[in-house]
């Protein structure tokens, strides 16, 4: 689907949906996307990650383009599903935009876009995470409508963990 976005700002033109023809320019972005997460860069892992989740229908993946057909940005989500809501939920996944391009409303339009993903599948939500100190994205997940979950604490488990020793474990365990 591409619908036109000239209520954000008048270089993006185009919010659609990913497909294998966009797979060498987004595999960059991807790949700016983890170096920015500190992760070495590896444009050929980027490709071959996102053409299986592509091709596999395991995600769904929006880019933002300007009128030059570049990607400004892109926004990457899986499906989860609730059992106490028994309805599936969206996990934002990634969520990247160019620096250029930052600041002039893409962000916005591609969390709008997955919003949009919701109502058309029926699920009950979106559900993300970031970094306590990311201050620009938990700004603006909060001048997108998410609600800060305060009530809840989630821990991750890794098949291989990192080398470093956890900071706050409580010895009694």
């Amino acid at each position: 689907m591409v619908r036109g976005v000239k209520d954000y700002l008048t270089t993006m033109t185009a919010l659609r949906k990913a497909n294998e023809s966009d797979i060498d320019k987004l595999s960059i972005l991807f790949d700016d996307y983890r170096v920015f997460y500190k992760k070495k860069t590896d444009v050929e892992g980027a490709k071959k990650f996102l053409i299986e989740r592509i091709k596999n229908n395991e995600s769904q993946i929006f880019v933002a383009e300007n009128d030059e057909r570049e990607l400004m940005g892109f926004v990457q989500l899986y499906p989860v599903f609730s059992s106490t809501r028994m309805k599936r939920l969206w996990l934002l996944n990634d969520l990247f935009v160019k620096p250029a391009f930052r600041s002039k409303g893409v962000s916005i339009a591609l969390i709008d876009e997955c919003k949009e993903l919701c109502r058309q599948s029926g699920s009950c939500g979106l559900l993300l995470e970031t970094a306590k100190d990311n201050t620009i994205g938990n700004n603006l997940y909060l001048k997108t409508g998410f609600l800060l979950d305060d009530d809840h604490n989630y821990y991750e488990w890794e098949t291989q963990p990192p080398q470093v020793k956890p900071e706050n474990h409580d010895a009694r365990l």
